[in-house]
């Protein structure tokens, strides 16, 4: 078995002496782990850095055996290096793979999560990507069939003034429809309206994580025993303050 496509680095750890366990999003193969030999070294640590892109050659005797990838990797992008000397943009990036490497299945495409997050990347170097990072997460949810619908009032079918998210049906609520029920109910914030123009400020963003952490809480890691990255939760309170 073998197939080269193009990867992001969602994690490495160490395995034995000289070698890495890497987990890759691949553009045509999904979410893809593989011996990486010779992938503790300093040089290969370097390739092996979240968020970086690479090009890579999966080899293995049989499909289901964990396999390996070829060394050296191809690097296409080194987006770490220009990140470390800005934490916030640094945790992120962290949040990003972790996400990814948490909620996507093994071995299953999902190209566009995969655009995305190739899109998303590239914004850190700009001001709005913490909004975009949000919208980054609804996709994700969308991708894998937890979809929010963000169109109209769950109540009413109006689409003015929505203000809320039913955590039950992950519909979009009024704020007339909702106020008896505003404290069961999630916020909105508008900059995820379909018809939103503006980058979002720091509220509307933590509001916007709130919301997508509970649906890929909910619909996407508690099923398989898991939870929202540390990764993921150190954006969140950085964001905050």
């Amino acid at each position: 078995m073998e197939w080269s496509d193009d990867g992001i680095v969602l994690s490495a750890r160490k395995h034995g002496e000289s070698a890495a366990i890497a987990i890759l999003l691949t553009r045509e193969h999904g979410r893809y782990a593989g011996l990486v030999h010779g992938g503790s070294s300093r040089r290969m640590r370097g390739m092996l850095e979240p968020g970086n892109q690479v090009r890579v050659t999966w080899r293995a005797r049989l499909d289901e055996h964990l396999g390996s990838f070829a060394s050296p990797f191809d690097l296409v992008s080194n987006i770490s290096a220009g990140l470390l000397d800005d934490p916030l943009r640094l945790t992120a990036l962290q949040a990003i793979c972790a996400v990814a490497e948490a909620a996507l299945p093994e071995r299953e495409r999902h190209a566009a999560v995969y655009a995305g997050m190739l899109d998303l990347l590239a914004a850190l170097d700009g001001q709005a990507w913490a909004g975009r990072y949000v919208r980054w997460e609804l996709a994700l949810l969308a991708d894998l069939g937890f979809g929010l619908d963000l169109s109209a009032c769950a109540a009413t079918g109006s689409n003015d003034n929505l203000t809320y998210v039913s955590p039950k049906s992950g519909r979009a609520v009024s704020a007339s429809a909702g106020e008896p029920y505003r404290d069961r109910l999630l916020a909105l914030p508008g900059f995820l309206l379909k018809a939103a123009q503006h980058d979002p400020g720091v509220g509307e963003v933590a509001a916007g994580l709130a919301l997508t952490g509970y649906f890929l809480d909910r619909h996407v890691l508690a099923p398989h025993g898991k939870t929202l990255p540390l990764a993921r939760g150190r954006l969140a309170d950085r964001l905050r303050r």
